[in-house]
């Protein structure tokens, strides 16, 4: 048991005091901050295909949101019906990107628990 003139006698195990409890706040978040940055590197680098039109056409977008390529095979390709090929790239597209910002969101939730950190800069 020790003594302190200012805490009186205590059993050796003190509190933190407000500083200690802000720098472990502060390592857990640079902690979660390295993890989410960390998982944001493994979606950006993945690859999100969909298809439409019973396969006749494809994107294919990364995790940054970005369109790597788009395929459509002879038999989608309709001079007559050039909006119908028009709005199955759209679709495709718009699927490929909806998958990789569904990834992220899921990338981050597991980190953060749901939590949603947009107002703190995450």
């Amino acid at each position: 048991m020790g003594y302190s003139a200012r805490r009186g006698f205590s059993s050796g195990s003190m509190k933190a005091t407000g500083a200690q409890r802000q720098a472990e706040v502060q390592q857990k978040i640079a902690q979660m901050q390295e993890a989410m940055n960390s998982a944001q590197e493994e979606v950006e680098a993945r690859s999100f295909t969909a298809s439409v039109g019973g396969g006749t056409v494809q994107a294919v977008a990364n995790g940054k949101k970005e369109i790597l390529s788009v395929s459509i095979k002879p038999e989608a390709v309709d001079p007559d019906d050039v909006e119908m090929l028009q709005d199955l790239v759209v679709s495709a597209v718009n699927e490929a990107l909806r998958q990789a910002g569904d990834a992220m969101e899921q990338a981050m939730d597991g980190i953060t628990g749901g939590l949603n950190l947009g107002g703190l800069g995450f």
